[in-house]
């Protein structure tokens, strides 16, 4: 047979399994050419298009580097999908190393027709891993304690800040100290919120006009919602205030003690459906550990709270 006949031979059978392989789905393609025959063996359909892509944000909320997955609480995507909560594949999983639940991150979401994953893991934000709700019972043991005034010491109570480092009063002896009393969720302007703007005022203020390496104040803002308000959420709320946690710091603890310290300074709060009626109070507590101020009422204003903490520095 000569070289012609050969190429049209060959020809034709490439025309045959063509044809015999049209409207079958892909990868199913039935061959008509006899037994043994390759010129139609299935191939596997590749999707060639290119991943769209999406810039999205979130919170990590669980870290499967065994699974190579990650559980982000994202923020919505425009256009393709609501705000959720949900796992995401990665294809490498070094993507995954540093990541720790409460992280805020960004990343590059890719998806095709039938397949999705992340990569480019950044880390915005290293944060706190949410915990259980801690249960507050309705009926609950109170210390009885005196009311506290200005120049009695200052007693001694334990606390958890928003970066669950445990902290004591005591711990700042030697340093004047400013305290607050609020809850992540009371909305009006000029009450929780306003003590918090004015003690990250307070504090840009004080790291200027008090400079150097010796820790000579601290800020605390100590909330009476601890059953909301834990680490994770006064670490998202301090982040609100652009608080440094070097000098300001939000805190949590246990109930006996916050009723104890709150009664002490006539701190009034009762629950009022998701938040609470209360009035305001804000002290001063100097380097000897005496009450120097305790300032009644929300119409403090910012400039007189610094006074009053270098004043504090100063005591001897």
């Amino acid at each position: 047979m000569d070289m012609k006949k050969i190429l049209l031979l060959a020809a034709v059978a490439t025309g045959l399994a063509l044809s015999a392989c049209r409207g079958n789905k892909p990868g199913s393609c039935q061959c008509l050419l006899p037994p043994g025959t390759t010129a139609c063996a299935p191939t596997a359909i590749t999707n060639t298009a290119a991943p769209q892509t999406f810039q999205v944000r979130g919170v990590v909320k669980e870290v499967r580097a065994a699974d190579r997955e990650v559980v982000i609480k994202h923020e919505e995507i425009p256009g393709y999908m609501a705000a959720m909560t949900m796992p995401f594949d990665v294809k490498d999983v070094k993507e995954l190393d540093g990541l720790a639940p409460g992280d805020t991150v960004s990343f590059r979401m890719n998806v095709t027709a039938t397949d999705g994953w992340i990569d480019q893991i950044k880390v915005l934000d290293k944060g706190v891993a949410d915990t259980a709700k801690p249960e507050v019972p309705s009926v609950r043991i109170v210390r009885d304690v005196d009311e506290l005034h200005e120049g009695d010491v200052m007693p001694d109570y334990p606390f958890v800040t928003e970066s669950r480092r445990p902290v004591r009063l005591s711990d700042f002896k030697g340093q004047a100290l400013g305290l607050t009393f609020f809850y992540t969720r009371c909305p009006y302007p000029t009450f929780c919120p306003r003590q918090s703007r004015q003690f990250a005022e307070a504090t840009t203020q004080l790291k200027q006009l008090l400079p150097g390496p010796q820790k000579r104040w601290h800020l605390l803002a100590i909330s009476f919602d601890p059953a909301y308000d834990t680490p994770a959420v006064l670490h998202r709320y301090a982040q609100q205030y652009g608080a440094d946690p070097a000098w300001l710091n939000f805190c949590t603890g246990e109930m006996i003690d916050i009723d104890a310290i709150t009664e002490q300074f006539g701190t009034f709060y009762a629950r009022d459906g998701e938040g609470f009626s209360h009035n305001v109070r804000t002290v001063v507590v100097d380097a000897t550990g005496h009450i120097q101020r305790i300032l009644k009422g929300n119409e403090w204003q910012t400039a007189d709270f610094v006074a009053e903490m270098v004043k504090a520095v100063a005591a001897k």
